[in-house]
């Protein structure tokens, strides 16, 4: 059965049959209306059937299977009773973000994380101290059910986030493997952005009569400003920095293909002054942890990735996104672009192709059923005086989750009688398991460092370093 989404105004939070409390924290977080892929899924996610459900990433998703694992929950029940895989650690990082946030409302959630390029040892004693959920890779996921470091007894709730892109990264067997270790009586919550043959195999093989959903996929409208330039081999990493210098972003998200491309442009652009760092799957965990922060909390200028590395990122308030290459899967095209533009803001997708790519742009155009619009690449000229700089650095203490670090303990050091700044000052705040990152306003970083080194953050001294 396939139901297709409407994409009228959607209903409130307050249609569903959710606890109070649960209520409560959605409108503290600001959840209004819920967005087209909520209001299909949810109402059959609470009512305890499998799903299949196609929508892009951005569409709210994250939060369609969050309130409905959360209420199958028993917080008394020190046990994994929820599971959710995810391509990317990204992703997962991203996920358990949330899923945390939306389970504020219950008493002592806890929710694991289960990733590659971080040590077993520390996952296996956050799994012995009790979880209720867990959010991982494939992999890592699998290597820990074989060392017998996790167990699925108790399992009530399996979903499968951005299915489509876990089979294009080859874990269609680590799937299966994880899967015919659940209880076979479990729901089972599947979210993809495109329907695959690999997906109706998965959901043969391990769902029960599940209600297929799908969201028509968004495409580029009025608020997403394509331009497309023409470019050589010899002159595309150059086209990168005129265009930078030309419409001046201060967040933009550069695609390449490949990793190397990747290195490439980075060292081209760090060469001519611009805050650059690459995404892709060469970085050990603690490298993209940092990578991360820095973009999201506006400290890095441009970042560049790959697709797979990119897969999961969702950046508030993202100027614009760069097509170094052109990606030969025009559906990847709109995902690329479909980063900026969000929530009502403007965005600019500038996609650079040569001769050698005119077909890959040609797919885009029949899949966009529009032509692409094209530019002069002689009109790119700086129009700001100076480098490209992004308004904010970033700290790095020493110390996190594991310290019971919290956001606030931070804000709080910083704004109170010791530290003497403005909130407006200070940026996002993200606390991992061993350190904290917090934006500062570029012109008080150095003197911040100092105040944050001389002063105690919850009572301790903090080792606190300036990240370029």
């Amino acid at each position: 059965m396939t139901q297709v989404a409407s994409t009228t105004a959607a209903p409130g939070f307050d249609t569903l049959p959710l606890k109070p409390g649960t209520l409560e924290n959605l409108q503290s977080l600001g959840y209004q209306a819920m967005t087209p892929i909520q209001a299909a899924s949810l109402p059959v996610a609470l009512a305890g059937k499998d799903l299949i459900a196609q929508a892009q990433t951005g569409s709210g998703k994250t939060a369609a299977f969050a309130l409905a694992l959360l209420t199958n929950l028993n917080p008394r029940r020190f046990a994994v009773q929820a599971l959710v895989l995810c391509p990317t650690r990204e992703l997962a990082d991203q996920v358990t973000t949330e899923i945390r946030r939306l389970a504020r409302a219950e008493e002592n959630i806890k929710v694991v994380t289960l990733c590659g390029g971080v040590a077993l040892r520390g996952q296996r004693a956050s799994l012995e101290h009790g979880a209720h959920v867990v959010v991982g890779t494939p992999g890592r996921v699998m290597d820990h059910l074989a060392r017998a470091y996790l167990t699925l007894e108790a399992l009530n709730t399996l979903v499968l986030d951005e299915a489509d892109r876990m089979l294009d990264m080859g874990f269609l067997d680590d799937i299966q493997v994880v899967a015919r270790q659940c209880p076979k009586e479990r729901q089972t919550l599947l979210f993809s952005a495109t329907y695959p043959e690999g997906i109706e195999k998965l959901a043969q093989q391990f769902m029960r009569a599940p209600v297929r959903i799908e969201v028509a996929a968004r495409q580029s409208g009025p608020q997403i400003e394509q331009r497309f330039y023409e470019v050589t081999r010899a002159n595309r990493y150059e086209t990168v920095a005129l265009l930078l210098n030309h419409f001046r972003p201060i967040s933009t998200l550069a695609f390449c293909n490949t990793k190397q491309q990747c290195k490439e442009l980075v060292a081209s652009l760090q060469q001519q002054g611009f805050s650059a760092m690459a995404l892709h799957g060469e970085l050990e965990q603690r490298e993209r942890d940092q990578v991360l922060a820095q973009f999201a909390n506006r400290s890095c200028s441009v970042l560049v990735a790959t697709d797979v590395a990119s897969r999961g990122l969702d950046i508030a308030q993202l100027e614009a996104v760069i097509n170094v290459t052109i990606t030969p899967d025009a559906e990847v095209h709109v995902h690329r672009i479909g980063r900026t533009g969000r929530a009502g803001e403007t965005g600019l997708a500038l996609s650079l192709a040569s001769m050698d790519e005119m077909g890959s742009v040609g797919k885009i155009e029949q899949y966009l059923k529009q032509a692409s619009t094209w530019f002069p690449r002689e009109e790119l000229t700086p129009t700001g005086s100076g480098p490209l700089l992004p308004p904010m650095v970033t700290l790095q203490l020493l110390g996190g989750r594991k310290e019971k670090i919290r956001p606030g303990d931070v804000l709080g050091a910083l704004t109170g009688p010791d530290g003497g700044y403005t909130r407006e000052q200070i940026g996002k705040i993200n606390v991992t398991e061993f350190t904290t990152f917090v934006a500062v306003q570029r012109d008080i970083a150095k003197e911040a460092m100092r105040r944050l080194n001389a002063g105690k953050v919850k009572g301790k001294s903090v080792k606190v370093r300036l990240l370029d």
